[in-house]
């Protein structure tokens, strides 16, 4: 076997697999058999997310035979977001794809991405999965939540969260997605400054297996999406937004309670109308938003991004490129 340089890589391709068996050795063959012909020096990189159906044998037979393919075994299931942010730290390649492992993103749409990303020189270029080989359930939730998060972000793509992406390897390193995060990645983009576009990809209706995400993934997708902007836009100056929110509130409350200082002072009686505890209210969700509101965001967005994620084991892979995460 021949040894790959690292050192001069085109392109990185990230593979997050979690329970995908059965896909893996065609996914395989076809990402070899269009990176090959189109004469890219690339590496496979896959990260198993704690696969439990054998995945791990089938990875580990492939790095066994081909340098290119390069294995990140986590210890258990983190999520799809730590198997990319993983991945995008140890990726050596100039450019970097990312896809599943289902074999509905198709690896032959990864040249024509690469070719729109390098000649409009965009730092992202995102699929579009026009027309989609899912059931309605699925399609149509879908393009509410693209529809809303484009309107919300100022991101005009079609589909966000299309696992289908190449980047250019200075973009995926500013990202560390967390949590649910993988379904914003361009948006993580845009919001620091990078250019994003999409590409209309060809998509495939899944061969093995099943899907991976319930409809739950739709509701919790659009409090992340909150999250993402308000990380994005007010992570640096977070009073530029509780503390407008807590300054309304307070103001609010304590102009009810002027006027009801002025009717008391008149001879009025005021202890048991609801706009008095109303005023106080007010008043005290002023302070909260100001203060508690402010210091638990910042204080769960910190402890968030330190996540640790254990790896057993890597395959062809240089440990000294996987920087330990610390609890």
């Amino acid at each position: 076997m021949n040894e790959v340089n690292i050192k001069k890589l085109d392109l990185s391709v990230v593979i997050p697999v979690y329970n995908e068996k059965d896909s893996l050795p065609e996914l395989y063959r076809q990402l070899t058999d269009v990176l090959e012909t189109k004469g890219y020096a690339y590496e496979l990189l896959f990260v198993d997310d704690g696969s439990r159906d054998g995945s791990s044998d089938v990875l580990e037979a492939l790095a066994k035979e081909d340098p290119h393919a390069r294995v990140i075994q986590f210890q258990k299931n983190y999520g799809k977001s730590a198997a990319l942010s993983v991945g995008f730290e140890v990726a050596a390649g100039a450019l970097v794809a990312t896809l599943d492992a289902d074999l509905q993103d198709d690896p032959q749409e990864i040249p024509a991405l690469i070719q729109k990303l390098t000649e409009g020189g965009y730092d992202l270029v995102s699929g579009w999965k026009k027309k989609r080989h899912d059931p309605i359930n699925k399609r149509l939730p879908s393009k509410i939540f693209n529809w809303v998060t484009s309107w919300i972000s100022g991101v005009h793509i079609h589909d966000i969260n299309c696992g289908l992406k190449v980047y250019r390897n200075f973009v995926v390193k500013t990202l560390h997605p967390y949590g649910e995060l993988h379904r914003f990645l361009p948006v993580l983009a845009h919001l620091d400054g990078f250019s994003v576009c999409e590409k209309e990809v060809v998509h495939h209706a899944r061969k093995y297996g099943k899907s991976k995400f319930g409809a739950s993934r739709f509701t919790s997708g659009f409090f992340d999406l909150l999250t993402v902007m308000f990380l994005s836009r007010y992570l640096k100056k977070p009073l530029h937004l509780f503390g407008i929110l807590g300054i309304l509130s307070f103001i609010g409350g304590f102009v009810i309670g002027a006027y009801l200082t002025v009717l008391r002072l008149t001879g009025h009686w005021i202890g048991n109308r609801p706009l008095l505890f109303l005023g106080i209210l007010l008043m005290i969700m002023g302070v909260q938003f100001i203060s508690i509101g402010l210091l638990g965001e910042m204080i769960t967005a910190s402890q968030t991004r330190k996540e640790a994620y254990v790896v057993r084991q890597t395959l062809n892979l240089n440990q000294a490129l996987l920087p330990p995460r610390m609890p």
